[in-house]
């Protein structure tokens, strides 16, 4: 277990900071600069878990799918910018830089984005509050769950031949562009530099 503390903190910083990301400036310039959180907080015990958001089931995009908090990034805005102020908007979160531990490698998207996963650390978990205009329900996934060995599956989809990357999460499976994000994020913990920019995502997910 990872308990949610301050040695917590700094080992997953040191992991952020040893891990070299790719970034997506060789990416299509029709791509939509898009950022997301991978908030750390405490989970239901004394351990360390991400925050998982289910979106609303009336939004016009990816309406009832499972998301890490984000969105599109607003003209001049840096991703980073991006990823505090979708935190505060879906979940009341208001962070800074400083809670900031590094980032993930630029991910694109079959639906025309190029998101950027920026790690952070939300201290104040008592502070979420989810705004029901764009979250149908927030958990709290145990960094202990996505280090399981059978967290994760791929499989084989006739419409690509790239492998589709699944998360087990209770009765649910989730997919890319989520699922490649956490998977990155349980490798970079474990000092490995993965690559999941080839990872596909379900048909689905396409638009």
């Amino acid at each position: 277990m990872r308990s949610f503390d301050d040695a917590t903190r700094r080992n997953i910083a040191d992991a952020c900071a040893a891990f070299t990301r790719l970034r997506g400036d060789d990416a299509p310039a029709t791509l939509k600069r898009a950022a997301v959180a991978v908030a750390l907080t405490a989970g239901e015990g004394d351990d360390t878990a991400l925050l998982l958001t289910l979106r609303a089931s009336h939004l016009r995009a990816h309406r009832g799918q499972w998301a890490l908090p984000g969105g599109r990034c607003d003209p001049g805005e840096t991703p980073v910018e991006a990823a505090l102020r979708e935190l505060d908007e879906e979940l009341g979160l208001r962070l800074t830089d400083a809670d900031v531990l590094g980032a993930l490698d630029d991910y694109p998207t079959r639906s025309g984005y190029l998101i950027t996963p920026v790690v952070v650390w939300a201290a104040d978990s008592a502070a979420i509050r989810p705004n029901p205009d764009e979250v149908a329900s927030v958990h709290r996934i145990a960094l202990a769950t996505i280090e399981r060995e059978d967290a994760f599956d791929f499989v084989a989809i006739p419409e690509s031949s790239r492998r589709v990357i699944r998360f087990h999460h209770q009765m649910s499976l989730i997919h890319a562009p989520t699922a490649a994000l956490i998977y990155q994020f349980r490798e970079v913990l474990a000092g490995r530099h993965t690559r999941v920019i080839d990872l596909e995502q379900p048909i689905f997910a396409w638009k």
